[in-house]
C-alpha cells in the first residue's frame, strides 16, 4: 500500500513549480489532491491531466488565499469533492528581491498577504476538518537562515512563517496534528526562470557554495513533502527542514 492511501490534500500554489510536484507526488503516493491556483488555470489543469492519467485522483480549484472567504472555500473544495481533508501543503508565495531602498507598502503588503497571511488562513479554515495525525506543511525558504541581501521583505515573511510553524506545532500538538516547514534552497522552476537567476551570476556563485554542488529541481522537494505528510514522519513536529544541498 502506497504511504498516503486514503489521504486527502489540498496543495495551494500548485499550478506550477515546487507546489506541482508536490502535488504530483502526493498522488503519486495515493492522496486525493486538490490542486490550487491564484491565476493560471490552464497550468493547474496540466497538473490534474499529469494526476489522473497516472492513475490519481485530483481536482483544481481556484482562488487567492489571502482572502479569508476564498481560503475558505479551497478547504471546503477538498471535503466536498473528497469527503475530508488530512494534509495541508501551505505552498502559496510571492517573492521580488530589491534594496530597502525600494521598500514600498505595495511591496510589503503583498509579500505579507499571500506569503503569511495566506496560510495562516487556509490553516485556520482547515482546523475544523484535520482530523489526530493530520499534517501541515509550510513551504518557507532557505533565505530564512541565509539571509541574503536585497531579500529584505520577502525573508523577512520566511522567518515569520518558521515562527508561525513553532507555534503552531506547540498549539495543535495535543490535537496530534504535526506542522512543519520545509525550507528549499535555490530551486530551478518557472519563477527562477522567469526571474532570470538561473544562469545569472547568482546562480554561479550559489551553486558554489553549495556541498551537492548544483542548484536543485522540484524532484528534490516533493519527496520531503511526502515524508511530512505520512505517518513515516508521526514523531516529527515543530521542524524546519532545509532541503538546499547543504547550501547555507
Amino acid at each position: 500500500m502506497s504511504k498516503l492511501t486514503g489521504k486527502v490534500a489540498v496543495v495551494t500554489g500548485a499550478s506550477k513549480g515546487i507546489g506541482a510536484a508536490i502535488a504530483k507526488a502526493l498522488a503519486a503516493e495515493g492522496a486525493s489532491v486538490v490542486v490550487n491556483y491564484a491565476s493560471s488555470k490552464a497550468g493547474a489543469d496540466a497538473v490534474v491531466d499529469a494526476i489522473t492519467q497516472a492513475g490519481g485522483k485530483a481536482v483544481a480549484v481556484g482562488g487567492d488565499v489571502s482572502k479569508a472567504a476564498q481560503a475558505h472555500a479551497l478547504v471546503e473544495a477538498a471535503v466536498s469533492n473528497f469527503g475530508k481533508l488530512d494534509i495541508v501543503v501551505n505552498n502559496s508565495g510571492v517573492y521580488r528581491f530589491g534594496a530597502i531602498e525600494e521598500f514600498t507598502d505595495e511591496h510589503f503588503d503583498n509579500h505579507f498577504n499571500v506569503n503569511v497571511r495566506g496560510a495562516l488562513l487556509v490553516t485556520q479554515a482547515a482546523m475544523k476538518h484535520l482530523p489526530e495525525g493530520g499534517s501541515i506543511i509550510n513551504i518557507g525558504s532557505g533565505v530564512s537562515s541565509m539571509t541574503p541581501p536585497q531579500s529584505v521583505i520577502y525573508t523577512a515573511t520566511k522567518g515569520a512563517l518558521d515562527a508561525v510553524t513553532g507555534v503552531l506545532a506547540k498549539e495543535l500538538g495535543p490535537r496530534k496534528i504535526r506542522v512543519n516547514s520545509l525550507n528549499p534552497g535555490i530551486v530551478e522552476t518557472e519563477g527562477t526562470h522567469t526571474g532570470n537567476i538561473i544562469g545569472s551570476d547568482l546562480d554561479t556563485f550559489l551553486v558554489s557554495q553549495t556541498p551537492l554542488g548544483r542548484i536543485g529541481h522540484v524532484e528534490d522537494i516533493a519527496p520531503v513533502a511526502v515524508f511530512l505528510a505520512s505517518d513515516d514522519a508521526r514523531w516529527v513536529t515543530g521542524e524546519t527542514i532545509v532541503v538546499s544541498g547543504g547550501l547555507r
